[in-house]
């Protein structure tokens, strides 16, 4: 009976936009025991997406509200399911595995987890391949772009964070798996930023600490310098951004094993060298992420397929050689992020 209320879990999980396929090895399965009681996943496959009071989901399952409320509350702060605030009132929803639960498990993440997800990521790898729309996109780092150049709004950091009036940050959960792991690098672990609602459910949660617009202009700048590329939600309206390392980040290092990423990552721009100016000083190179530069001869060139757009080899350069070209038309980015995982759901075929 346990084993089939976490099959109907998995099941459950996997018609929610970010997906939680089946595999072979059931790994997946053994992080839903590992992670939810029984009780606890009843509960939260009779949540919908959208957020609810308790009221509504105590009807459904014919308890107490009291009760379900104390039930829910409790799943939220364990991050297994999603809670916002509302005039005051909490409301309840569904949580997908990535990005969602697994994110959230970031102060109880131990080394079996870690192990567990390892395990996992690769199939889940083929549901993000297998879809255009995807959670995340790549925007250039600040010093990328120009001051003189025009570029929309949602393509440029400083404005897809300037009207934000809650940001924090967060210990980097790709970081701290690698490192329970053996395998952590030395880059600042606090890079994780959400904002708004995602916000205030990690500062509730003690996942992360508020933080100012100048603080958080200190930390993109940070990252611009540790090397860390930046990835937004795949929303104009953003929820958060990611600052990725290709040695810790479960989708850089996806894409890096890939021949050609570009085809896989949401951006609007890729790299160019111009050859003339190029000195094959080899500052580029070192600091991308994803192997997208060569040397040839005197000079350095993109490899054709692999640049993702990130932008963090144009500041690098001493001589100017390098900057972004628009890729062209990348097709409509979403408004927010029920935009978002509505074009994903409709993608996959689960609305």
């Amino acid at each position: 009976m346990s084993q089939d209320v976490y099959t109907r879990l998995r099941e459950f999980l996997d018609r929610l936009p970010g997906g939680y396929p089946a595999t072979e090895s059931g790994v997946e399965v053994r992080i839903l025991k590992k992670l939810f009681t029984a009780e606890q996943a009843e509960i939260a496959m009779t949540l919908t997406p959208l957020p609810e009071p308790a009221s509504s989901v105590a009807g459904r399952l014919g308890l107490e509200e009291a009760a379900i409320a104390e039930k829910l509350e409790s799943m939220a702060r364990e991050g297994l399911v999603y809670r916002v605030r509302a005039d005051g009132q909490a409301l309840y929803s569904a949580l997908q595995f990535v990005i969602g639960i697994y994110e959230f498990h970031l102060n109880t993440l131990d080394r079996e987890l870690s192990e567990l997800v390892e395990e996992y990521m690769p199939h889940l790898a083929e549901v993000w391949k297998s879809i255009p729309t995807k959670q995340l996109r790549v925007v250039p780092v600040g010093s990328a772009l120009a001051a003189d150049r025009t570029v929309v709004s949602y393509d440029q950091i400083r404005e897809l964070v300037r009207t934000k009036t809650l940001a924090a940050v967060a210990p980097c959960i790709c970081q701290k798996e690698q490192s329970l792991l053996g395998h952590g690098c030395t880059r600042p672990a606090e890079r994780c930023l959400t904002f708004d609602l995602a916000a205030q459910y990690y500062i509730e949660n003690g996942m992360g600490r508020p933080v100012s617009q100048e603080e958080l202009a200190s930390i993109l700048r940070q990252g611009e310098e540790q090397g860390l590329v930046l990835s937004p939600t795949n929303a104009k309206d953003i929820m958060n951004i990611c600052m990725c390392c290709g040695c810790c980040c479960g989708v850089l290092r996806m894409l890096k094993k890939l021949e050609r990423p570009a085809d896989y990552v949401q951006s609007s721009f890729r790299a160019r060298i111009d050859p003339d100016r190029c000195t094959a000083c080899g500052s580029c190179a070192e600091i991308c992420q994803m192997e997208a530069i060569q040397e040839t001869g005197e000079v350095h060139e993109v490899v054709d397929g692999r640049c993702i757009g990130c932008g963090l080899c144009v500041p690098v350069c001493p001589v100017e050689a390098v900057s972004l070209e628009d890729k062209g038309n990348i097709g409509p980015v979403p408004s927010d992020f029920i935009d978002m995982s509505i074009r994903i759901a409709q993608d996959r075929g689960v609305l």
